[in-house]
């Protein structure tokens, strides 16, 4: 029997179950990049308070990835958001995507890539764009699969942060 997947918007009733998943899916995967075990970034990025503020963002829509009618994930879009050096192209922002361990190797990310493409053409966007670390060469990779291509580098200022994974590309994908 294959997983079942679902994505769905979430909206600020949602908020607990949101700061559950993106603590799970975060802890899962990130906290090696940090000297305190990204207890400030958590923090900083996961707390009810802080998701329930970017939920009113009316520019930021929020998902909720589910396998099997279990939340796995989340993604944040940022619908409205030029990419430097392409101020004319109309392009959506792929701020967040992240994935609970026990959801990886099971079609999850291809799923949810497809969901963004589909949302972006609807929306007529012309290009999608991110931000993944310089070190997470399986998400590179991936992304490139998915058709994105390197177009720039960022460099992220965060104290608690080890300093050799603080660099990040920036990733592109034209939408037909």
């Amino acid at each position: 029997m294959s997983d079942s997947i679902i994505i769905k918007q979430i909206t600020l009733a949602d908020v607990n179950a949101l700061s559950v998943i993106a603590l799970q899916a975060y802890c899962d995967h990130y906290l090696h990049l940090w000297h305190d075990g990204g207890e400030w970034y958590k923090q900083k990025s996961f707390s009810v308070e802080q998701l329930s503020g970017e939920l009113k963002n009316t520019n930021a829509k929020f998902y909720l990835i589910c396998i099997n009618n279990d939340a796995c994930g989340f993604l944040k879009l940022n619908i409205d958001v030029v990419l430097d050096s392409y101020e004319d192209i109309n392009s959506l922002e792929l701020e967040r995507i992240y994935i609970a361990k026990f959801a990886t190797g099971r079609g999850v990310g291809r799923y949810s890539m497809e969901f963004v493409l589909g949302l972006a053409k609807e929306l007529d966007k012309k290009m999608i764009w991110l931000k993944v670390m310089d070190s997470s060469a399986d998400a590179i990779s991936f992304y490139k699969k998915q058709g994105f291509e390197i177009c720039g580098t960022y460099h992220l200022d965060f104290e608690q942060m080890k300093e050799e994974f603080r660099g990040m590309y920036v990733m592109k994908r034209n939408i037909a």
